[in-house]
């Protein structure tokens, strides 16, 4: 299983040995921008070890640490650490959590709304928080994409990259700007026997409230989230933010930036070069509602 650049799973096992941890016990929970594994799975107790793909992502860890804890100060359920520091292991960044219980259920839209706004709620932490840069990264999926993409279609995202960071940077918020956790779906919501928890804070920014509401609304167009459940989020939340006149600039923002995220993986992976030409020609086509699937 890779990612991009040789990022694959017996490279995290190497990082994870060179950590100081029995790599052959530990269970690969995920594999992304960061590979997460759970250490000795016996042990309810043991900690999930998340390593970053390259040495770029570590300033971003060590602050998705201090954001736990703060978290965890200002009462929100959230992830927690297991070591407050992260550190660099042959070129990899490398933090230890504590191992969440299982959950009891899968996470739901009323579950997130709960926690969004139990976080929307906090005021500025007393460190600097980034802005949501949704579209930072896109230069570098697509650099990762290599040869694998239609260099027109990099282009492409290019100039639409360009063209919303410069409408972004214009909108007046109906919601007062502070904390946001940044790519809010259920999937970064944990039920476990205490309630939900969030968890994935890599995102966690400081910007527009709204950012964390365009998430399920894009979830609605693009990635078949039922109409119900979407209207569970908007209830239970309070509001619904496509009645927001700049919803469809976070909107094609957002939409962008996951058009280009694919990218990297289509080096040597079939489906996703695939998936990744499919999301380009709907959005050159101004077809709103052709479907995405996940990746």
């Amino acid at each position: 299983m890779a990612l991009g650049a040789g990022f694959t799973e017996g490279r995290a096992r190497e990082v994870l040995a060179a950590a100081g941890y029995a790599s052959g016990e530990a269970r690969l929970l995920a594999l992304g921008e960061n590979a997460v594994f759970a250490l000795a799975q016996s042990a309810h107790d043991a900690p999930v070890v998340r390593i970053g793909r390259s040495a770029e992502l570590l300033d971003r860890m060590r602050r998705e640490l201090r954001t736990a804890a703060w978290l965890g100060e200002q009462g929100v359920p959230a992830v927690r650490p297991a070591e407050p520091e992260a550190r660099l292991v042959e070129g990899h960044p490398v933090s230890v959590w504590r191992r969440i219980p299982d959950r009891v259920r899968p996470a739901g839209a009323a579950d997130l709304a709960a926690l969004l706004r139990l976080v929307h709620r906090l005021p500025a932490p007393p460190f600097p928080l980034p802005r949501r840069d949704l579209l930072g990264g896109v230069e570098r999926w697509l650099r990762l994409g290599g040869r694998a993409i239609d260099p027109a279609d990099a282009a492409f995202l290019r100039e639409r990259r360009d063209r919303f960071t410069a409408a972004a940077a214009d909108l007046v918020p109906r919601l007062t700007p502070g904390p946001i956790h940044g790519d809010a779906l259920p999937r970064n919501v944990h039920v476990g026997p205490e309630g939900p928890v969030l968890v994935d804070l890599e995102t966690f920014s400081g910007d527009l409230r709204e950012h964390d509401l365009v998430v399920m609304a894009l979830s609605l167009d693009r990635y078949g989230l039922d109409p119900a459940e979407y209207a569970t989020f908007t209830t239970a939340y309070g509001w619904d933010v496509r009645e927001w006149e700049g919803c469809a600039v976070l909107r094609g923002a957002r939409e962008t930036a996951s058009c280009a995220w694919v990218a990297q993986h289509a080096p040597g992976n079939p489906a996703a070069l695939a998936e990744f030409r499919r999301r380009v020609a709907s959005l050159r086509e101004g077809e709103r509602s052709v479907r995405w699937h996940t990746f």
